[in-house]
């Protein structure tokens, strides 16, 4: 302990953040949870994370259990609330407070879950093309399209998936993610900033979806303010530019 001690007293640059009573107080600009999809991992938000930490702002990147690089840890037990408590702890850990909470796809559905559980930390929840919970669901009641990937020994195995590809690469998803029931019905929810975000290539297909998409039609029923921005499906890796610069604009 004395040595520990004397480190940070020699080095007063051991840790970036001071520390007064609960908060944290840097200098960065907004604190932004980035949460991927299914199947994915923090290697999926690479460039965002570049772009967005070059504009001063503080950016954690979340793998999900047994995604990305910690997909030796992935077994069928693996569930939603272990994703959520995946993102709970990241920003507890880190204490910060005022976040901005980024999900992608499936990751609506975490963040929607972190937003139940700890409101008071979170500013601002930002829904990229994402599903958006309804209390007592889960993935699979909400998007009934999602049956269709091959399930095999607990784990999802969509057509994209590769393990013969090289890193970093889609992974199996656990079948439990898609199974287990959000719980997103605390009032606080709703005192919190709400953003979706709809990613579509061409007006024709923005659309459609507009008027076919639950979580769209949801976002909108909750008064969330709506957005859209030209893209694929997976806008971080096909047009990060685009959603850094959207992320900065909606906080902003």
């Amino acid at each position: 302990m004395m040595l520990f001690s004397a480190m940070v007293a020699t080095n007063p640059f051991l840790f970036a953040d001071q520390t007064v009573g609960d908060s944290v107080i840097d200098d960065k600009k907004h604190s932004f949870f980035l949460v991927h999809g299914m199947t994915g991992g923090g290697w999926d938000w690479q460039i965002v994370d570049q772009l967005l930490s070059e504009k001063g702002q503080y950016v954690n990147r979340v793998t999900l259990t047994g995604l990305g690089e910690r997909a030796h840890l992935a077994t069928p037990s693996i569930g939603l609330e272990t994703h959520i408590s995946d993102v709970e702890n990241a920003i507890v850990f880190e204490n910060k407070h005022k976040v901005i909470l980024v999900g992608h796809s499936y990751g609506g559905m975490v963040i929607g879950g972190v937003m139940y559980r700890i409101p008071d930390k979170i500013f601002h929840g930002i829904f990229l093309d994402a599903i958006v919970p309804q209390h007592g669901k889960s993935v699979v009641d909400l998007r009934h399209d999602l049956l269709k990937f091959r399930v095999s020994d607990g784990m999802i195995h969509p057509a994209w998936v590769s393990l013969d590809s090289l890193p970093p690469h889609d992974v199996p998803q656990p079948l439990k993610t898609f199974t287990d029931k959000v719980s997103f019905n605390d009032p606080k929810i709703m005192e919190i900033k709400a953003t979706f975000v709809l990613f579509s290539n061409n007006p024709g297909e923005r659309q459609k979806r507009m008027m076919n998409d639950h979580s769209w039609r949801r976002a909108e029923a909750m008064g969330w303010d709506m957005k859209h921005l030209i893209s694929d499906h997976n806008a971080q890796r096909s047009n990060p530019e685009g959603l850094a610069n959207l992320l900065l604009e909606i906080v902003d």
